[in-house]
């Protein structure tokens, strides 16, 4: 079949609509001679902590590494319990594990594919030490309910923001309700590097210094090492790259809002369950997730259209093999279970024309007529 390919992500469209700015930036880097810890991160961190209404934010290697950081500068280790969700990516828990703690999982609520809130508490233990809520798809989580579980058994809340900047939750951004935002800019998300990095966001200026110090060695000042740290830094070439694509993220999640929109409006089938976005939230619709228990139909009939989608994710973290230590079962966490067979991304990027989204929605309504036929 001749078709004119739709990607599920076309990050080369999304170079091409800024590169004049890119390119600039990317020379002044070059031609400065200052690669590591420099004016273009000092200024990114500064720009990021004030568009998420922080005081403090510090540039780290990736997102997963701001997760870690911030649980080593939590104090949490081995013995520990970390409370979070099995559909979230691995990275989350790869954090964890690099902590030394143990994730303890809570199921998902099924309106929203975020954290029920009205689980969390069965499964604190003595042991417990934090609850990292994850605001999966840029949908933010209910932050208000988990603060005050939170507060309750004195537990730290640090919010994995991996898919949501610039996502609200009773008009304040998500990151800003816990103890430490944690922000991966890997390329693919609402605001991308052309690398990997990422971002710890606070409030508290003693725990924005401790990042500081872990991310470099552990150091104070050069070869002065007050802690045990790590190598985790934001280079300058992707603060730089980050700076100029931070005046676009506004539009752009604005755009993917709008495609959202359309979807919703004009995806007309039976068999496919549309996302919800809860009152009183701002998703920024990182990705555009659809149920179907025909998924693996619906996408390979896509695919035929020439219409790339991604399964995010296909196997629960629970299921996964490196947790298998876990020892936990089919049946402990039924709605991650069962949404993980029906979940399909569709495309979802600011580049994409509404001639595009049309067309995806298109196809995906024939598919409904040719399961009737």
């Amino acid at each position: 079949m001749s078709v004119n390919k739709i990607p599920f992500g076309d990050l080369g469209r999304n170079y091409q609509s800024i590169k004049n700015e890119i390119d600039e930036a990317v020379h002044r880097v070059l031609d400065s001679g200052w690669y590591i810890l420099g004016k273009e991160l000092e200024k990114f961190e500064g720009r990021f902590a004030e568009f998420n209404h922080s005081n403090f934010a510090v540039g780290v290697g990736s997102g997963t590494e701001a997760l870690h950081l911030v649980l080593v500068a939590g104090g949490i280790g081995a013995g520990d319990e970390v409370i979070t969700v099995p559909n979230t990516a691995v990275p989350t828990l790869s954090a964890i594990s690099f902590a030394n703690a143990t994730p303890v999982f809570v199921d998902i609520d099924p309106r929203t594919f975020c954290m029920d809130v009205s689980l969390i508490e069965a499964k604190i233990t003595p042991r417990t030490r934090a609850i990292v809520p994850v605001h999966l798809f840029g949908h933010p989580c209910e932050m208000d309910t988990i603060l005050k579980i939170a507060e309750k058994h004195n537990l730290k809340v640090i919010e994995d923001c991996a898919q949501a900047h610039g996502a609200k939750y009773h008009s304040r951004n998500v990151g800003t309700f816990g103890d430490f935002g944690c922000f991966s800019f890997y390329p693919s998300k609402n605001l991308g590097a052309f690398g990997d990095a990422g971002m710890v966001v606070m409030q508290n200026e003693q725990a924005a210094e401790q990042i500081r110090f872990l991310r470099n060695y552990g150091q104070s000042e050069r070869y002065y090492h007050k802690l045990k740290g790590f190598n985790s830094r934001l280079d300058e070439m992707q603060a730089a790259i980050l700076n100029v694509k931070l005046d676009h993220l506004k539009k752009w999640n604005e755009r993917r809002r709008e495609i959202a929109a359309i979807y919703r409006e004009n995806i007309k089938n039976e068999l496919i369950f549309l996302p919800r976005e809860d009152k009183d939230v701002y998703s920024v619709y990182h990705l555009f997730v659809i149920r179907c228990e025909q998924r693996d139909a619906l996408r390979a009939f896509l695919s035929d259209y020439g219409i790339g989608t991604q399964i995010h994710y296909p196997v629960p973290c629970h299921f996964q093999e490196a947790y298998k230590d876990l020892n936990l079962h089919r049946g402990d966490y039924p709605v991650s279970e069962k949404y993980a067979d029906e979940i399909l991304s569709l495309p979802n990027y600011p580049e994409l024309s509404d001639e595009e989204v049309m067309r995806v929605c298109e196809v995906v309504n024939r598919f409904l007529k040719m399961n009737k036929e």
